[in-house]
C-alpha cells in the first residue's frame, strides 16, 4: 500500500509524514522503527485503522528499517 491508497485523516497523515522522514530514520533507524510500530498500534487501538491497515503500516514500518540498515552499511564512512 501507497500513501495515496491509506485513508487519510490528520492521525494517518502524521504517521506517513513520520515515515516519509528519512534523516530521522537514518539518524536513529531503531528508534525511528519502534516510533512507527508504537502510532500504528495507537491508530488501530483508537479504532482508525482497521486490522488489515493495521498490517500495511507495519510491514511498511519493516521496509522502512530494512532500507535504513541497508542504506548505512552501504555507507561505509557513516555519512
Amino acid at each position: 500500500m501507497n500513501a495515496t491508497e491509506f485513508p487519510e485523516t490528520m492521525a494517518t497523515a502524521t504517521w506517513l509524514a513520520l515515515l516519509q522522514n528519512e534523516a530521522a530514520l537514518l539518524r536513529h533507524p531503531g528508534a525511528h522503527h519502534k516510533k512507527l510500530v508504537e502510532e500504528a498500534h495507537l491508530l488501530h487501538r483508537a479504532r482508525l485503522i482497521d486490522r488489515d491497515n493495521l498490517s500495511d503500516l507495519l510491514e511498511q514500518a519493516n521496509g522502512a528499517l530494512a532500507y535504513a540498515v541497508e542504506a548505512l552499511l552501504d555507507d561505509p564512512h557513516g555519512e
